[in-house]
C-alpha cells in the first residue's frame, strides 16, 4: 500500500536534520574519487564525490527514499496511476520510449500501441521526405525542417537537434537542417525564415491543444510568407496535436500526428513532439537510439540501492541540499557546446514541475521545494558568472556534464594539448577549484571552497546518450516531486499571465473593461489613447 505524506513528517527527515554536516573542502581525496561514481546507462557515470554527503548522510538519504516510497511509486506511475492530480490524469513520458507499464489502454486504445504507431508513422513520413516521394508545392526536395512551438514544444526537442546536429554531421546522417520558431515576437520569425529558402522548407506545427496563442500567431506569420512567395501553404505545414484539437484531420496541413494528454510538455520530447523533427532532420534511426537511450535509464531508475540508481541518488542529493543545507539554486553546467540548450530545457522540466507550494492536495507546504536553474556551457560561463559561484556570498550547487571525445573528429594541438583536452581540464580543476578553495593572505584573493558538485561523464555525445540524459533528469525531477510530496505533471503557475494577457489584449482591440490597471498599463506602453 502505497501512503502519501509530505516531507516534514518522515521519520529518516527529522533524522537526516540531526546528522552533523559535511565540510566539502576536505572531501576529495583519491579513496573516495576512486569509490563515488555510479555507472549508468549507455557508457555515462554518474560522479559525486564533490557533493555534500558522507556514508553516514547518504544511509539516512535511503532510508528517506524508502519511507516516502520513491520506487514504489515510480513503479506505480509506469502501471498508469493518476500520478498527476491536479488534471486527474496518467503521466505516460516512459511509456512513450519503452515498455516499462506496458498494456496501459484507454477506451479500449492500447497506448503503447498508439505512441508506436505514431513514432512509426513519423518515420514513414519522414523517409518519404527524404526519398523524395513527399516534395514541397513546387516540386523542390525539403530540406529545412522547422518546428514552430513553446515552450515543452520547443526547449526539448530544440535542445536535443542542436545537441545531435555536430553528431549527425560527422556520422553522415544528417537529412535536413532543423531550425526553430518560438518567441511570439516576430523578429524571431523573421531572424529564422530570412536564413531559409521557403520553396524547401516544411513547417511542423505543434500544439496539444491546437489553441495555443504564440504558436498560432507564428503559424500565421510563416503561412503568410508562404503565400506571398508563391507556395501553397498547406503543402509546406505538418501538425503535431491532439486528436480532439481543431488541427487534427485539416486539409490546410500535409499530414498530422498525434499527442495526447498524458505526456506533459516538458516530457514530450520522446513523443511525436519531438520525434517528427529529430526523424525529419537526421532520420528515424536516431530518434530510435535516442528513446533506446531514454528507456534504458527509465530501467536504471528502478534499481532499488540508492548508490546504484544515478537519477535517485541525483535527487536525493539535491534534496538534502535544498531542504538541509537551505541552497536556493543549482547550475548545470555542460562541458560541451553541443548542450548549449540543455540547460534551458531542464529550466522549464525543473522549475515548472516542482516550482509547487501545495502539496499534491493542494495543501500549503511548511518546506522548500524545487531550486532556481540556470546555466551556460563551459568554458564560457567560466568567463561570466563563475566569480560569483566561487567567491559569491551565495553557495551554488553544481552539476557538471562532459564527454571526453569530440562528436566531430577535428581537433587541432595548440601549446602541446588539443582543444578537447584543455576543455575536460578545465571543467576537471573547476570541481577541485569549487570544493577544495585556496588560501591567500590577500582576502580578494581567497577562494573559500567547500562549493558542492556532481558530474556526469561520457566518452561521446549521440543520440543514445542524449536519451539517457533527458531520462535521468526526468527521473531526477519526478523522484525529488514524489519526496516533496508534490505533482511535479501539471503547471497552473504559467495560467494567470495567460488569463490577464488575454484581457489586455481585449483592450487593447478597444472592447470596455473595469480593470483599470490593465488599462493603465496598456496606455503606459502606447498600445492605448
Amino acid at each position: 500500500m502505497i501512503s502519501y505524506k509530505n516531507l516534514n513528517e518522515c521519520g529518516a527527515f527529522s533524522t537526516l536534520k540531526s546528522i552533523p554536516r559535511v565540510d566539502v573542502t576536505g572531501l576529495l581525496n583519491p579513496e573516495r574519487i576512486g569509490k563515488a561514481m555510479v555507472d549508468m546507462a549507455v557508457g555515462l557515470t554518474y560522479f559525486y564525490a564533490a557533493a555534500p554527503v558522507d556514508e553516514t548522510i547518504l544511509d539516512c538519504l535511503e532510508d528517506l527514499a524508502r519511507e516516502q516510497q520513491l520506487l514504489e511509486k515510480y513503479q506505480a506511475l509506469l502501471s498508469g496511476a493518476i500520478m498527476n492530480t491536479g488534471e486527474k490524469r496518467m503521466v505516460l513520458h516512459h511509456l512513450a520510449r519503452g515498455k516499462l507499464g506496458d498494456g496501459i489502454s484507454v477506451s479500449g486504445t492500447d497506448l503503447r500501441t498508439f505512441y508506436e504507431g505514431e513514432r512509426s508513422k513519423a518515420a514513414d513520413f519522414a523517409r518519404a521526405v527524404h526519398e523524395g516521394s513527399i516534395r514541397s508545392s513546387t516540386g523542390k526536395l525539403f530540406k529545412n525542417a522547422v518546428q514552430i512551438g513553446i515552450g515543452g514544444s520547443d526547449l526539448g526537442p530544440r535542445a536535443a537537434c542542436i545537441a545531435l546536429e555536430r553528431w549527425a554531421k560527422a556520422e553522415g546522417r544528417q537529412k535536413m537542417k532543423a531550425a526553430f520558431i518560438s518567441n511570439v515576437d516576430p523578429d524571431d520569425a523573421d531572424m529564422v525564415l530570412a536564413s531559409l529558402d521557403l520553396e524547401t522548407s516544411l513547417f511542423i506545427l505543434v500544439s496539444k491543444s491546437g489553441t495555443t496563442p504564440e504558436t498560432l500567431a507564428n503559424e500565421t506569420l510563416v503561412r503568410s510568407r508562404l503565400e506571398a512567395a508563391g507556395l501553397d501553404s498547406s503543402k509546406h505545414i505538418v501538425a503535431v496535436t491532439s486528436k480532439t484539437s481543431p488541427l487534427a484531420q485539416n486539409p490546410g496541413y500535409l499530414a498530422s500526428f498525434y499527442i495526447d494528454d498524458f505526456i506533459g510538455g516538458r516530457y514530450s520530447t520522446s513523443s511525436a513532439v519531438g520525434g517528427v523533427v529529430m526523424s525529419l532532420a537526421y532520420g528515424p534511426e536516431c530518434f530510435e537510439e535516442f528513446l533506446d537511450g531514454a528507456h534504458a535509464m527509465d530501467k536504471a531508475a528502478l534499481e532499488p540501492a540508492l548508490r546504484r540508481n544515478a537519477p535517485l541518488l541525483d535527487a536525493m542529493i539535491g534534496l538534502y541540499e535544498r531542504d538541509i543545507l537551505g541552497l536556493p539554486s543549482t547550475a548545470v553546467l555542460p562541458y560541451t557546446e553541443a548542450l548549449s540548450r540543455f540547460p534551458a530545457h531542464l529550466q522549464q522540466l525543473d522549475m515548472e514541475s516542482n516550482g509547487k507550494s501545495v502539496n499534491r492536495n493542494g495543501v500549503p507546504l511548511a518546506y522548500t521545494t524545487g531550486p532556481v536553474v540556470f546555466g551556460e556551457p563551459g568554458t564560457n560561463g567560466q568567463h561570466s558568472f563563475y566569480q560569483l559561484l566561487h567567491q559569491g556570498t551565495d553557495i551554488v550547487p553544481l552539476q557538471f556534464i562532459g564527454f571526453a571525445e569530440n562528436q566531430l573528429s577535428n581537433d587541432i594541438l595548440s601549446m602541446g594539448t588539443s582543444s578537447r583536452q584543455k576543455l575536460i581540464a578545465n571543467l576537471l580543476a573547476q570541481v577541485v577549484a569549487f570544493a577544495r578553495g585556496k588560501d591567500d593572505e590577500n582576502s580578494n584573493k581567497r577562494f573559500a571552497g567547500g562549493r558542492p558538485s556532481t558530474m556526469i561523464l561520457g566518452k561521446r555525445l549521440g543520440p543514445a546518450q542524449l536519451g539517457a540524459l533527458f531520462s535521468h533528469f526526468e527521473n531526477k525531477v519526478m523522484f525529488q516531486g514524489f519526496a516533496w510530496n508534490i505533482n511535479s505533471f501539471d503547471q497552473e503557475g504559467v495560467q494567470l499571465g495567460k488569463v490577464l494577457a488575454n484581457k489586455v489584449l481585449s483592450i487593447m482591440q478597444g472592447e470596455k473593461s473595469d480593470d483599470a490597471v490593465l488599462k493603465a498599463m496598456a496606455k503606459t506602453a502606447g498600445f492605448l489613447e
